[in-house]
C-alpha cells in the first residue's frame, strides 16, 4: 500500500501535497481500495470556502457513499474536471490524476498538524 512520504493525512484517509503554496487534496490508496470501484465524485465550485475538516464533497463507490473532509481550511481555487467523465482516475492514480480539489489555504499552520506519513502508516497498518 503506497503511503507517499512528501504528503501529509487525515484519520478519514485524504491526502495533502504542497505545490506553489496551494493545498492539492484527494483520498489515498487505502481509502480507495477500501471503498472499492468509484463510479461518481461530487465536488465543490471554484470559490467554495471551507474549514478545516468540513465536508467538501461526497465519493461514491459501488459499496459505500462518503463524505470528503477538508484536511486544510481555505477557498478552493481548483477542481479536477476530469473525474466527472472519468471518477476511475481515483481507483487508478489516487495521489496523480485522481487528486480532486486544490485549496488556497487560510492557516498553513494546518497541514502541519496533519498526520506524517508515518502515523498514517500506523494508522492502517
Amino acid at each position: 500500500m503506497s503511503v507517499p512520504a512528501d504528503l501529509r493525512y487525515t484519520e478519514e484517509h485524504e491526502w495533502v501535497r504542497i505545490e506553489d503554496g496551494i493545498a492539492v487534496i484527494g483520498i489515498t490508496e487505502y481509502a480507495q481500495s477500501e471503498l472499492g470501484d468509484i463510479v461518481f465524485v461530487e465536488l465543490p465550485k471554484v470559490g467554495a470556502k471551507f474549514k478545516q475538516m468540513d465536508v467538501f464533497g461526497t465519493i461514491e463507490a459501488v459499496k459505500a457513499v462518503s463524505d470528503l473532509f477538508a484536511p486544510v481550511g481555505g477557498e478552493v481555487v481548483g477542481v479536477n474536471d476530469e473525474l466527472a467523465k472519468e471518477p476511475e482516475l481515483i481507483n487508478k492514480e489516487p495521489y496523480g490524476k485522481g487528486w480532486m480539489i486544490k485549496i488556497k489555504m487560510s492557516d498553513s499552520s494546518e497541514y502541519d498538524k496533519l498526520l506524517s506519513d508515518t502515523d498514517y502508516k500506523q494508522k492502517i497498518s
